[in-house]
């Protein structure tokens, strides 16, 4: 389970580290050591899947582990982790 305060953390947490890299993820790791982070560009993820929190830079969707495969989720009671989807700044 992810609650929405941890949500808010990460969140606030990841537009403190500037760049979205596998540093930033390195660090978001190694505070919430429970959880899983992946990294990609918002127009990787499905068009259907809303996402859990929207911020100017990224956006975040909530990753699920039920019977055994990882697969994205609006259920935030089943979430292990946490997608960081960057958004392209439009010029």
């Amino acid at each position: 389970m992810i609650a929405a305060e941890t949500l808010e953390q990460i969140a606030g947490a990841a537009a403190s580290l500037g760049e979205l890299n596998d540093a930033a993820m390195v660090s978001l790791k190694q505070t919430w050591p429970d959880l899983r982070f992946t990294l990609c560009n918002d127009d990787d993820m499905p068009a259907r899947m809303p996402s859990a929190l929207q911020r100017e830079k990224f956006n975040l969707y909530l990753v699920g582990g039920g019977e055994h495969c990882l697969s994205l989720t609006t259920d935030a009671e089943q979430a292990i982790g946490v997608v960081l989807a960057c958004v392209d700044e439009e010029e």
